[in-house]
This record gives C-alpha cells, structure tokens and sequence, in this order.
C-alpha cells in the first residue's frame, strides 16, 4: 500500500482540508488548496475516505499565499493562513450554501456579502495551554498543536489581540517563575475597548511570592490578573488592577460590561457588523415586539431594544442572566425582560405563555435550536434571524423550519468571526411562507 500519492483539490470541507479523489476513494488533505495538485502522505486510511496532509505542492493556487505566522502548520489556532483572506470568505460560504443543499435541501435566494473586520490581531477572547515538558526544554505556552494534544510553543501570536499576542514570551517568563509552573494548565485572555485581563487557572495553591510576581505583572503590562481555582465561580482578582471590563456598540449608544471568563464574540469590529446586520434583518420599528434566545449578556439584545418596543431575552445560565440585567440597567433600557430557561427543552413554551412576538433572534451554541424553533414555528413568528456557529445544525433546523415550520430561507450569509480559522459563522433570515 502506497504511503504518497497524487491528487487535484476540488474544495475545502468544514475542516478547511482540501478536498480530492485517489484511487476511487475521497481524501481530505490538510495544507492542500482547491484547484492545487499537491503530492500528499497518507495519514488515515478508511472505508470511505482517506486522510492526508500535503507534502509538495505540484500546481499552486493562485490564492496561495505566505503565511504570516512562524508557528503556522504546527499550531492548530489557525488553519488558513496559506489562503488569501478573501478565498476564504468564498470557501466558508461555499461550505454553507453545501449545507444548505445536502443536508437542508433548500436553496437560498439571496445570498448577503460576507460580514468581515480585521483579519490580525483580531482575538480578544482565547484560552492558552501551559504544560512543563523537559524533553522540549520545560514550560511551554501556546495553542493545541494542529494534529495532536500536545501544545505548541509560542512567541508570538498574529491573530491574538496585541496586548497578550506580542507577550507571549513575557507570559511564559512570568509563569517559569512561579512556584508552581506544572500545575497551571490554563491562562485565558479576555479584553475589553480599553481594559483587558488574564485568568490562570491552578491546581494547587499559590504562594504569596506568586501572588505579588502575578500581580506585579498586571502592573507592568496593563493586564487586570484573576486566580481561577476551579470553576468560573472562583475566580479572584489579584492586586489593583481588576477594572472592568466593557466593549462599546456605538452605532446603538450601548456599552456592556463582561466578565473575564464570560463569553463574548471573538472578533470585536466583526460583532459591530454583524449586531447591525442582525438588527436591519429583522425590520424593527417603535412597535415590535421581539424574542431573543440564547441571549448572553446582551450583545442583539440591548441594540434591538434601541429599535424596539419590547424585548423577551431568554438564556440558559442564570448567572448570564444576571449580567444582562445589570448591562440593561446600565444603558437606561427598562423595556427588556430577562428570563433564564432551558433552550433545549420545550419548556419555553410554558415561559412564553400567550405572548406574540413580531421578530425573533436564536443565537445558540454549535448543537443548534431544533427545540426552540419547534416553539417559534407554533407561535407563527414572523420573522426569525438565525445566527449559527455549526453550519451543519444550521442546515438541520433550517430544513425543519422549511418543510416542516411553515417557513422559507429568505436569506443567509457569512460572518467571519474566526480570520485563518476553520471555524464559520453564519447567518440566515427566515420568514413565514405565504
């Protein structure tokens, strides 16, 4: 059985391998670009299909580009930074409209232009592995490594916002001198407009020399600094610098605050887009009335109260819940209701009662909505806008709204949330069927 062999690339999967045939069989081939012939070394062998990764590219595409990272084929944070960014957009768009026809079986009339914002230095929210190896030197900081759990080693990371993306090497001196390097397995960065902070997760106590080396760090390089025990419950600030953190809508007057392991999206000038996208989709005037689900701390809720006259936002975790209140409060909005509620149970339909609703938003996790559309369908909403991170679950509700829902695919598009990445954001507008 041959260990290489030869294929032309057709397109790029979910994964962002490329896409070809040998031998009778699929292979996905990691490196590999759509319309390169590449020779490539076979990692998996299966019924169905064959796994490989590239190993000399034969015919380039002429969307190739040089990778800007030095850590690029051995860090898994990013998977296509050999793509130029705007081949990109158009193969994470091609991965939804194939969800779409395979698994949903519906066509889109209206294709969106992709949402996108800056494509380096964009993360502000991202969690770093540690792990003291002495075969590779001691403490190593960084991503997963692309094909394995190990961790790779960074110096510096392009796509992480500046502040913690050029600190790399500052970090792990910092932590190499703790009293305790093997037993912090996780730092997470989180940032805000103007404030941003670190949260280092540890398995035994610290000492007070680290608590001062921690804190000292946080004062040098403007990092709030938070000790995490166990579960986001326990997280402690350290020191003085625990300033809140907040990031700004202006196009909506609001401003929300966050905690430092809260979730938020990724990319900050994309979110901007993309809330205004979500916004204008859902046709709001001074009357409306509108469900958001899955609502978080208020990223659509509180700009679609600007355009609203009443909002329902209803989320899972209480704690969330909580937060969106205080952010609601905080921007002058009195006409949201908060609620938590399991979004994967029909228990929302007991919360919603009688109420109507003129638009509603779904923003949920990568198992997607089935629950909760099942709900909004009953309800006759008129107008639903579905923000997805799993184009595959997106594709499974989006089937049973049309054939099922009483509903048709308006309109759908992308969100690059995650530049080099593999990962696709998406978003669709669904309407009631005449």
């Amino acid at each position: 059985m041959p260990l290489e062999a030869m294929c032309v690339i057709a397109s790029l999967n979910h994964d962002g391998c490329g896409v070809g045939h040998c031998d009778g069989k699929v292979v996905f081939v990691d490196g590999a670009l759509p319309g390169e012939e590449v020779r490539f070394r076979y990692i998996n062998r299966k019924r169905r299909f064959d796994t490989g990764v590239a190993q000399e590219i034969l015919v380039p595409s002429p969307y190739r580009v040089e990778p800007r990272c030095a850590h690029f084929g051995v860090c898994g944070g990013c998977r296509l930074q050999h793509l130029d960014p705007s081949a990109q957009l158009f193969a994470k768009e091609g991965v939804v409209r194939e969800a779409f026809t395979h698994i949903a079986r519906v066509e889109c009339p209206e294709w969106a232009p992709p949402v996108a914002g800056p494509v380096f230095g964009y993360r502000r929210k991202a969690r770093l592995g540690a792990r003291v190896v002495d075969k590779k030197g001691g403490l190593l900081v960084g991503f997963r490594e692309r094909r394995h759990s190990y961790i790779a080693p960074l110096t510096l990371c392009h796509t992480l916002d500046a502040r913690i993306g050029r600190r790399l090497v500052d970090l792990k001196g910092l932590m190499e001198g703790l009293s305790c390097p093997e037993s912090i397995p996780q730092v997470e960065f989180a940032a805000g407009d103007e404030a941003a902070a670190l949260v280092f997760r540890h398995l035994q106590d610290l000492t007070d020399e680290d608590v001062q080396a921690l804190a000292a760090f946080g004062d040098v390089h403007g990092f709030g600094i938070y000790a995490q025990a166990g579960g986001p419950e326990t997280v402690q600030g350290i020191g003085g610098r625990t300033a809140p953190l907040r990031y700004a809508l202006p196009e909506f007057d609001v401003e929300l605050s966050f905690g430092p392991t809260d979730f938020i999206q990724v990319n900050g000038e994309t979110n901007k887009a993309m809330v205004t996208q979500a916004v204008d989709w859902l046709r709001l005037d001074r009357e409306s009335r509108v469900l958001d689900l899955y609502c978080g701390l208020g990223n659509f809720t509180l700009p679609i109260a600007r355009r609203a006259a009443s909002v329902l936002a209803v989320e899972g975790a209480a704690a969330l819940v909580d937060k969106g209140r205080a952010n609601a409060r905080q921007n002058g909005l009195d006409h949201v209701e908060y609620a938590t509620a399991d979004l994967d149970s029909m228990v929302l339909a007991d919360l919603l009662g009688d109420r109507r609703f003129d638009a509603a938003l779904l923003d949920p996790p990568r198992t997607g909505a089935m629950a909760a559309v099942q709900v909004l369908a009953s309800r006759q909403v008129p107008r639903l806008v579905y923000v997805s991170c799993n184009p595959a679950t997106l594709a499974r509700d989006a089937q049973w709204l049309v054939q099922s829902g009483g509903y048709r695919l308006a309109r759908a598009g992308v969100v690059d949330m995650f530049p080099h990445t593999h990962h696709i954001e998406a978003m669709a507008l669904f309407e009631r069927a005449p």
